[in-house]
């Protein structure tokens, strides 16, 4: 098909307050006609993430969809802590703390620091801070 494709598809939408049509589930969130803006998508493609990139971003996602690992890293966002702070604060033993900032470590998520038999965590820099805060206010604004 060429670049001003026609295939249109008929629904029959339900019929909402005020006798408007309503989408049903799956209808009303896909385009009635096939076109692409050949262009925009030209664009689009030359600012594409590699695929390495994508990958890396994901897994920092994956780590951060388990909420102890969430609720770890707005605890470092207020304040530097060793692992027996943080288990303390969670209700967690050591081992499992530990195990958690292994992950975000191994992402560079947070960092530690020695200090004589202490090791201390915080974010690793800014764009955490950064990206933390902007995901809580993301989902505070939906409450």
């Amino acid at each position: 098909m060429g670049k001003f494709g026609t295939t249109t598809t008929a629904t029959t939408a339900a019929k909402g307050p005020k006798g408007k049509a309503r989408p049903g589930p799956g209808e009303g969130d896909v385009c009635e006609v096939r076109y692409v803006n050949e262009e925009q998508v030209r664009r689009v493609q030359a600012r594409l993430l590699e695929d390495e990139t994508a990958h890396r971003l994901a897994e920092t996602f994956k780590v951060l969809s388990d909420p102890t690992r969430v609720k770890i890293l707005h605890a470092l966002s207020l304040a530097e802590l060793c692992v027996c702070d943080l288990s303390n604060l969670l209700g967690m033993n050591d081992s499992a703390v530990s195990h958690h900032l292994r992950l975000l470590r191994a992402l560079k998520l947070v960092k530690y620091r020695k200090e004589g038999r202490m090791a201390y965590y915080s974010l690793d820099d800014e764009h955490i801070e950064r990206l933390f805060q902007q995901g809580l206010e993301h989902v505070q604004e939906a409450e």
